[in-house]
C-alpha cells in the first residue's frame, strides 16, 4: 500500500509541475512561440529566455512524424484567430510562405543588425540566424574527393553515392535552390543524370551520414550538423565545402528563421523573444550545443570543425524564388523519386 501511495503522490507531483508550467500567474507576461527546430536544442535556448526575462514561454514543437511542416500549416490554419506570437523555424522558406499567406507581421529587431541582407526579408518579415550549411560527407581515404555537387555525374561514382529523398526536408529546399539559379531545364537534366548515374535515395540527411560513415557510399551531399556530428563521434568520415572555387555556385546556406505572427495575442513579449534569438549570445549558444549552428552575426566563433561563414564561398539565394520553386516542383521530385 506504501508503495501505491508513493508512486500516486509522485504522479500528482508531476501533474502538478506540468499544470505550473503550462499556467501563468495572474498579470505575468507570457509569449507563445512555434518552434520547428529540434525541440533538443531549442528548448534550452527558451528555458534561459524565461530566466533571464521572467516572461513565461508556452512552445508548441514540431514532431518527426510532421517532418517541420506541422507549426506552419498551424499557423496557416490559425491565420484568422492567431494564438502564436513567434515562429522560430528551421530554414527561411516556410517563413516565406508565410510571408507570402499574410500570416506574419513587419519587425526590425536591433539585434538583426550585422546579419548579411540575403539572410532576412528586407521588410522584416522575417531575419535569419544560426544556420548550417550543406556540404559533403565523405568517406576517409574516398579518391578522387567530390569538389562540386555536379560530382554527382560522373561516371566513376555510378552507383557510390547516395543522397537524401529530395521531397522532404533540407534536399528539397536545396534543389529548388538549383531550379532557381540553373533554370528548369538544366536543373532537369542534373537530376535525371544524377538519378541515371546510380544515386541511392535515403530517407533522410541523417540516414545519409550514417550510410557513408558505414562504408557503403563514398559520400553524400547533407547538413554541416549531420557531418559534424559523426566525426565528433570518431566515425571514419570528413566534411568538404562544394563548389568553392572562383566561378564555381558556391555552398548553399540554410539558416533559422524567426518571425513576428500577424494579430499576435502577446506582439510585445513577442519581440522580446525574437530580440533574444536573434542575439550573438543565442547564436554563441547554438553554435557551440550539439546543433553546431554556424553563426551569421560577425566574430562570433562557429562551431569545431566548421568554418565561419565569412570564410565560406556561398551561393547566391533568393529565398523568396525557392519558397515558389518548391512548390512548382513538386510534380517533378515525386516523378524522380519514383516507385
Amino acid at each position: 500500500m506504501k508503495k501505491l501511495f508513493w508512486a500516486a503522490t509522485a504522479i500528482l507531483v508531476i501533474a502538478a509541475i506540468a499544470l505550473w508550467r503550462l499556467s501563468s500567474p495572474p498579470g505575468a507576461p507570457t509569449v507563445t512561440v512555434y518552434v520547428s527546430h529540434d525541440q533538443v536544442f531549442s528548448e534550452p535556448i527558451l528555458k534561459d529566455f524565461e530566466k533571464e526575462t521572467g516572461i513565461r514561454v508556452r512552445a508548441v514543437y514540431d514532431t518527426e512524424e510532421t517532418k517541420s511542416a506541422g507549426t506552419m500549416n498551424r499557423l496557416i490554419a490559425e491565420k484568422n484567430n492567431p494564438q502564436a506570437d513567434v515562429y522560430w523555424a528551421n530554414e527561411p522558406i516556410r517563413a516565406e510562405v508565410l510571408r507570402q499567406k499574410g500570416a506574419t507581421a513587419a519587425y526590425v529587431s536591433p539585434n538583426a543588425s550585422g546579419i548579411p541582407d540575403n539572410f532576412r526579408d528586407s521588410h522584416g518579415y522575417w531575419t535569419g540566424f544560426a544556420a548550417r550549411a550543406r556540404v559533403f560527407v565523405v568517406r576517409r581515404g574516398a579518391t578522387p574527393q567530390p569538389d562540386s555537387i555536379t560530382t554527382y555525374l560522373e561516371p566513376q561514382w555510378g552507383g557510390k553515392t547516395v543522397i537524401a529523398n529530395p521531397l522532404f526536408g533540407t534536399t528539397t529546399t536545396h534543389v529548388a535552390a538549383l531550379f532557381v539559379l540553373w533554370g528548369d531545364e538544366n536543373a532537369r537534366a542534373f537530376m535525371q543524370t544524377m538519378r541515371d548515374n546510380g544515386v541511392k535515395i535515403s530517407p533522410s540527411n541523417g540516414d545519409s551520414a550514417d550510410l557513408v560513415a558505414h562504408g557503403e557510399f563514398a559520400f553524400s551531399l547533407v547538413d554541416s550538423d549531420d557531418a559534424v556530428s559523426r566525426m565528433r563521434q570518431g566515425r571514419p568520415v570528413e566534411l568538404i565545402y562544394p563548389d568553392q572555387g572562383a566561378d564555381d555556385i558556391g555552398c548553399f546556406i540554410v539558416p533559422n528563421a524567426v518571425m513576428l505572427i500577424a494579430g499576435a495575442p502577446h506582439p510585445e513579449a513577442g519581440k522580446k523573444l525574437i530580440d533574444y534569438l536573434l542575439s550573438t549570445e543565442t547564436e554563441r549558444k547554438l553554435a557551440l550545443s550539439d546543433a553546431a549552428q554556424i553563426p551569421l552575426h560577425p566574430g562570433v566563433p562557429p562551431p569545431l570543425g566548421l568554418k565561419p561563414l565569412e570564410s565560406i564561398k556561398t551561393m547566391k539565394a533568393n529565398y523568396s524564388e525557392i519558397a515558389a520553386k518548391l512548390q512548382a516542383i513538386q510534380p517533378f521530385l515525386k516523378s524522380w523519386t519514383g516507385p
